[in-house]
């Protein structure tokens, strides 16, 4: 593995444990304003101790997490549909490898939805992200989708 990616695995999951967590705050990028999260700053800002990375989106980023913060960041990448569509598995990517390295992200990420009618698309575009991180030295992590419908056995998960 790269140095680069390695380094920034090694800042969002602890080399010492294996584990992290990891605060995700991405949610408004689909379901719009959240409850609790109509201000994310007032809701980051005293949880930061607590989280080894934080997740979320560019915009959450910009106006949400001091830029004195010292906590790896994953940047949300993909979206482009909201509550008020019949599919959320209809994304696309929205956010370029050159925003991230401007944003000093340790990982982008993205949703795939396994079993989805946009199934392929979205491993589609895992796939050409993982190429293309490799050639910045940024890792590429995927977010499984968690609906409603979905069943959430060991087949799925594994």
């Amino acid at each position: 593995m790269d140095w680069g990616i390695e380094n920034r695995l090694a800042r969002i999951i602890k080399p010492e444990t294996g584990k992290t967590v990891m605060l995700a705050v991405d949610h408004g990028y689909f379901l719009g304003p959240t409850s609790g999260l109509e201000v994310p700053s007032r809701t980051i800002k005293p949880l930061l101790p607590y989280a080894d990375s934080l997740m979320l989106t560019r915009g959450i980023l910009r106006t949400s997490v001091p830029p004195e913060a010292d906590i790896p960041i994953v940047l949300r990448v993909s979206g482009g549909t909201s509550i008020l569509s019949t599919d959320l598995s209809n994304e696309g990517i929205t956010t370029t490898f050159e925003e991230a390295i401007r944003l000093n992200v340790c990982a982008v990420t993205l949703s795939i939805f396994v079993g989805s009618d946009h199934e392929k698309e979205t491993l589609l575009d895992l796939a050409d992200l993982v190429s293309e991180g490799e050639a910045y030295g940024i890792p590429v992590l995927a977010v499984t989708a968690v609906g409603r419908e979905m069943t959430r056995d060991a087949k799925y998960l594994s």
